[in-house]
C-alpha cells in the first residue's frame, strides 16, 4: 500500500530528525543500529528534466542520508530487472542491454557489466517494504546524477544522455503531431520538380582494395588489387548507369552500361506511351513456356506496369553482385533464397514463386566488408492484373550472354546455353474484369540451336483462383503446353503447374530432354501462441524423354526468433530409371538464418546430407556488430567437409565523413593466410555550387537531396536572397529516415534515398527553437533518381494560436469532442479535444487560412454535423484568433434539411 505525506509534515520531520542527530551524535552510531520507523518514511516524486516518472517511490531518511525502495525504482523506470527476495538476488540490465546488472545480497557484491564491487553496510538496507538503496549508490548503478529534494519531496535525476523513457516520450510527441492519413497522400503535397537534362555529371561509387595473401603451399606473399566503379547520371534526357570492374591484378575486366527511363504513368516515347525503356546491358523478359529471362546487350521497352511480373505466378530477379558479395531474397519478410557471387558479377533468382495477393519482395546484398544494399518491390497478384480493354506490350532485342563492352574475359558456363542473338515481342489484352489473353513471338539461340517460338495464353479468374492455359510451338518443330493455377483457399496459398513437350519441343524453362513436369505446392501459416510459422511444401514429378522419372519433395519451414529470420529446407529426390537399377535417393537439408540478436547482425547457412551423400557438407556464419556510431566489427567462420577445410576472417570498418576504411585478416586450416585493406567512398556533383563532394555514403547507387531550411518572411514558398536560414534543425525523410541537423547555412544532405520511390522530406517541428515559428507545409515530396542530387527548400513561417468554445445550437457545451483544423487544401494540420466547458486551443499554427471540422469518427459517434464552417485567418496583424462560441448542428436535423431539398 502506498501513501502520501504532506511536504510540510515531511519538512518538519526532517528538521526534527536533523536536530535529534545533532543532539545524540548520530555520526557515531553504527550503521547496523539504524532501523526503519514510520517517522523516517518519505514518498518521492521522480523528476527527470520536464518529465515526471512513475507514481512515486517510497524511501527513508537514514543516519547516512536518503534511501529509496529498489522495487519502486524498477517499476518507475520500467527496468528489466528481476528481484528474487528468497535468493536475495537481483538480475537484469539498466537502461542499456549492454549494461548488465547483478546484485547478490548474500555475498554483498554488485556487478555491472565487467565491473565487480563489494557493497558497503549502508548501500542496501532491509526495510519492511523490501530493499532500500542509498541514493548515492543508486546513482552509480544507473550512471546518473541523483539529488533528493526534501522540501519538495522529489528525486531530481540528471543524465548526460537521453534515457529510454525520454526517447519514448519524444516519439509519442512526434506521433501526436503527425498529420492524419489524408495528409500523407503524397500526390496532394508540394512536389519538387527536377526535369531530366541532356547531360548531368554522374556520381561515382568507388570501392578499391589491396590484399596480401600466401597460399597453403607456402612461398612468398602475393599482392592483389581489385577495384569497382559504379557511376550514374543523365544523358540525352535519360538516366544511365555504368559499372567497371577489375580482375585480381587491377586490370579492367568488365564494363556494363545502361541508359533507361521509367514513368509509371506511361508518358514515355510519345504515342508508344511506354512506362519503361532501356538500352545497353539489359535483361529480357521471359515467356510462359518458351523463353527464359537472360542478360546481355540490347534494347527493351514496354508499357506494362512497373510492378508486373513476367508470369502471373512467378517472376525473376537479376542484378549486379560484385565479387565476394552475397544476396538474399525475402518474400513478405521470410527468407526464401540465397546466392553467393559466381564470378560474372550478377545475382539471379529465376522463376521465384508468387503468392495470391500482395507479394513484398526484398533483395538484400551483403558485401565482404559489411556493406549492405536493399531493394524492395511490391508485386500484386490478383484477378485485376490487366484492367478490361487495356492493352500491354513489350519488345526486346538482345545479344544474350555478352556485355556491351567486352574485355575478352570468359563468361561463366551458366550463360553459354543462351549465348547468341535473340529478340521478340508480346501483347496482353484485358477482355473483362476476370479474363485476359496474351500472345508473343520470340527467336533465340539455346544450346547452339536457333528457335522460333510462337506462344499464346488465356487467363481467367474463378472465385479465389487464377487459372492460365498456354500453348507454344517451335517453327523448328514441336509443341509445348502448360496449365497452371494459383489460389488462396482459406489461409492456405496453393499453386499447381503442369507442362508437356511434344515432337522435340524444348522450352528454355525446363531441363533438356524433359517430356513433362508436374508441380504442386502449398503455403500455410501456422500460429503457435503469438508466433507465426510459415510452411511451404512442394512436390514434383518429372518424366524424361527416355522414360526415366524423377520424384522430388521440397519443404521449407520458416520462423522468426527475436528478430532472427531462419528457415529449414529439406530436399528429397528419387530417380526411377526405365532401364537398369535405380540410383539411391538423396535427402539434403539446408539451414539459413539472417537477422539481429541484440546488437549482433547474423547471417549464416549450413548444409547436411541425410540420405545418399550423408553427413555434414558445409557451413558459413557471419556476425556484424557496432563498435560505435561510425564503426563496425565483422567476423566470419566457415567449414567445408570436402577437404576438411575451415576458414575464419575478422574485420573492422571505420566510416569517416568523406570515406570508409575496412581492414580484414583471414586464414584457413590448410595454411592460407591473408590480409585486406579496402577504401570506399562516393563522389558526386555538389548542388551547393561548383565542384564535387565526397562522402562515405553511396551517391551513385541511391538518391540524394540537399534541403535548405529558411524563414519565408513573405509567405510565397520561395527563398529570397535576404530571407534568413535556420541552423540546427532536424529533418525527416519518410516515416523513419532522418538527416543531420542543418548547418550554419541552413543546409543538410539526405543521402541513401530509394530511387524512383516518392518520399516526403520535412522538418521535425520539435527541433525548432521557437514554438511560434513552424513549418509552412508538411514537407516536400521528391522522387529521387540515382546519382542525381535534388535541391529542396523548406520554408518556416510565424505561428499563432486559435481558440474558441464548441457548443450545440441549444447553447450547451460540447465536452471531449475531437476538432480538426484544416488548411485551404483541406489537409488536417492540427487536432484538439474540447475541455469540460467546450474550450479548445490550437497552438503553434503556421500563419494561413483555416477552417474547423469535427473528426468524422467523433461526429458519427455523437451524431453531429462534421462540417462547422467556421473560418480563421492567422497573420502578422492577427497572431492570436479568439473565435468565441462556435455552434455545431445535430446530424439528424442536418439530414432532415437535406431530405426536404432533394428532388
Amino acid at each position: 500500500m502506498r501513501w502520501r505525506i504532506s511536504s510540510l509534515s515531511k519538512s518538519l520531520m526532517a528538521v526534527a530528525a536533523f536536530a535529534a542527530a545533532a543532539v545524540f551524535g548520530s555520526a557515531s552510531m553504527a550503521a547496523s543500529a539504524w532501523k526503519a520507523t514510520p517517522d523516517d518514511e518519505w514518498l518521492f516524486d521522480i523528476r527527470v528534466n520536464q518529465f515526471s516518472v512513475g507514481d512515486g517511490v517510497r524511501g527513508y531518511q537514514t543516519d547516512t542520508g536518503i534511501c529509496v525502495d529498489f522495487a519502486d525504482v524498477v517499476m518507475a523506470f520500467d527496468l528489466p530487472v528481476r528481484i528474487d527476495k528468497k535468493s536475495r538476488r537481483a538480475t537484469g540490465w539498466l537502461f542499456e542491454e549492454s549494461r548488465t546488472f547483478t546484485l547478490d545480497r548474500e555475498s554483498s557484491v554488485v556487478q555491472i557489466m565487467n565491473n565487480r564491487a563489494t557493497l558497503s553496510e549502508t548501500a542496501v538496507r532491509d526495510v519492511p517494504e523490501g530493499w532500500c538503496v542509498d541514493t548515492q549508490t543508486l546513482a552509480q548503478w544507473l550512471n546518473v546524477e541523483l539529488k533528493p529534494d526534501l522540501s519538495n519531496s522529489t528525486l531530481m535525476i540528471k543524465a548526460d544522455r537521453k534515457l529510454p523513457f525520454e526517447l519514448a516520450a519524444e516519439r509519442k510527441s512526434r506521433a501526436a503531431k503527425m498529420p492524419s492519413a489524408q495528409a500523407f497522400d503524397l500526390k496532394t503535397l508540394p512536389q519538387a520538380k527536377d526535369p531530366y537534362q541532356f547531360w548531368r555529371t554522374p556520381s561515382v561509387d568507388v570501392v578499391a582494395s589491396v590484399d596480401l595473401r600466401r597460399a597453403a603451399n607456402g612461398g612468398d606473399f602475393r599482392v592483389g588489387r581489385r577495384w569497382d566503379l559504379f557511376a550514374s547520371g543523365e544523358i540525352a534526357t535519360a538516366s544511365f548507369d555504368a559499372r567497371l570492374t577489375s580482375d585480381h591484378r587491377g586490370v579492367p575486366d568488365r564494363l556494363r552500361v545502361r541508359a533507361f527511363r521509367s514513368d509509371p504513368d506511361g508518358g514515355l516515347l510519345g504515342p508508344l506511351k511506354a512506362t519503361h525503356f532501356e538500352i545497353g546491358d539489359i535483361s529480357t523478359p521471359g515467356t510462359s513456356i518458351s523463353a527464359q529471362s537472360t542478360p546481355g546487350r540490347g534494347l527493351y521497352l514496354t508499357n506494362r506496369p512497373l510492378s508486373r511480373p513476367d508470369s502471373f505466378d512467378r517472376t525473376s530477379f537479376r542484378g549486379e553482385l560484385p565479387d565476394g558479395w552475397d544476396a538474399e531474397l525475402y518474400r513478405n519478410g521470410l527468407l526464401i533464397g540465397f546466392m553467393q557471387s559466381r564470378g560474372d558479377g550478377r545475382y539471379e533468382f529465376l522463376d521465384v514463386p508468387l503468392l495470391y495477393g500482395q507479394n513484398r519482395m526484398e533483395i538484400v546484398l551483403y558485401g565482404p566488408q559489411g556493406q549492405e544494399r536493399r531493394d524492395v518491390r511490391m508485386i500484386p497478384v490478383g484477378p485485376d492484373a490487366i484492367p478490361p480493354r487495356e492493352t500491354y506490350y513489350w519488345a526486346a532485342v538482345q545479344d544474350a550472354g555478352n556485355d556491351l563492352v567486352f574485355f575478352g574475359g570468359d563468361d561463366p558456363a551458366a550463360l553459354l546455353d543462351y549465348r547468341g542473338l535473340r529478340g521478340g515481342f508480346g501483347i496482353e489484352r484485358g477482355i473483362d474484369a476476370r479474363t485476359s489473353v496474351a500472345a508473343s513471338f520470340m527467336t533465340s539461340q539455346f544450346k547452339g540451336r536457333r528457335n522460333y517460338f510462337a506462344e499464346g495464353l488465356v487467363r481467367r479468374a474463378i472465385g479465389p483462383a487464377l487459372i492460365e492455359f498456354a500453348g507454344a510451338t517451335n517453327l523448328a518443330g514441336g509443341i509445348g503446353l502448360r496449365g497452371q493455377m494459383l489460389a488462396q483457399i482459406g489461409q492456405t496459398n496453393v499453386s499447381a503447374e503442369s507442362i508437356w513437350q511434344f515432337g522435340g519441343f524444348q522450352g528454355e524453362r525446363l531441363e533438356t530432354n524433359l517430356r513433362s513436369a508436374h508441380i504442386l505446392s502449398a503455403d500455410h501459416d501456422f500460429k503457435i501462441g503469438r508466433t507465426i510459422i510459415p510452411l511451404n511444401v512442394q512436390a514434383s514429378y518429372r518424366e524424361r524423354t527416355n522414360g526415366d522419372v524423377i520424384l522430388g519433395v521440397r519443404s521449407r519451414l520458416s520462423f522468426n526468433i527475436r528478430k532472427v529470420n531462419a528457415s529449414v529446407e529439406a530436399i528429397w529426390e528419387q530417380q526411377k530409371r526405365s532401364f537398369g537399377s535405380d540410383p539411391p535417393s538423396k535427402l539434403d537439408t539446408v539451414l539459413r538464418l539472417s537477422g539481429r540478436a541484440g546488437g549482433l547482425r547474423l547471417r549464416g547457412e549450413a548444409r547436411f546430407g541425410l540420405i545418399g551423400d550423408t553427413g555434414f557438407q558445409e557451413s558459413k556464419i557471419t556476425g556484424e556488430w557496432r563498435a560505435g556510431e561510425k564503426a563496425d566489427w565483422r567476423a566470419e567462420i566457415g567449414y567445408q567437409a570436402t577437404g576438411s577445410r575451415g576458414r575464419a576472417a575478422f574485420g573492422y570498418t571505420r566510416r569517416f565523413d568523406k570515406f570508409a576504411l575496412t581492414g580484414q585478416i583471414e586464414g584457413d586450416t590448410n595454411g592460407t593466410v591473408g590480409a585486406m585493406m579496402t577504401l570506399a567512398f562516393g563522389l558526386g556533383p555538389d548542388p551547393r555550387g561548383k565542384g564535387f563532394r565526397m562522402s562515405s555514403e553511396k551517391l551513385a547507387a541511391s538518391g540524394q537531396a540537399l534541403a535548405i531550411v529558411f524563414h519565408d518572411e513573405n509567405a510565397d514558398g520561395i527563398r529570397q536572397p535576404d530571407e534568413p536560414v535556420e541552423k540546427a534543425v532536424e529533418l525527416t525523410a519518410g516515416m523513419s529516415g532522418r538527416a543531420k541537423p542543418t548547418d550554419d547555412k541552413g543546409q543538410s544532405f539526405i543521402d541513401g534515398l530509394q530511387p524512383f520511390i516518392p518520399i516526403l522530406i520535412g522538418i521535425d517541428a520539435d527541433s525548432l527553437p521557437d514554438p511560434f515559428v513552424q513549418p509552412a507545409t508538411s514537407g516536400v515530396v521528391v522522387t529521387p533518381r540515382p546519382g542525381v542530387p535534388m535541391k529542396v527548400e523548406l520554408p518556416l513561417v510565424a505561428a499563432g494560436e486559435i481558440a474558441g468554445s464548441l457548443i450545440r445550437d441549444d447553447g450547451k457545451a460540447l465536452t471531449g469532442i475531437k476538432i480538426e483544423l484544416r488548411d485551404k487544401n483541406d489537409r488536417v494540420i492540427r487536432t484538439a479535444l474540447t475541455e469540460f466547458d467546450g474550450y479548445f486551443l490550437f497552438e503553434s499554427v503556421p500563419y494561413g487560412q483555416y477552417r474547423l471540422a469535427i473528426a468524422p469518427a467523433t461526429a458519427l459517434a455523437v451524431k453531429l454535423d462534421p462540417v462547422i464552417g467556421q473560418m480563421a485567418i492567422l497573420d502578422k496583424a492577427n497572431p492570436m484568433v479568439e473565435l468565441g462560441p462556435v455552434t455545431v448542428r445535430n446530424a439528424e436535423r442536418f439530414a432532415s434539411t437535406d431530405m426536404m431539398v432533394t428532388p
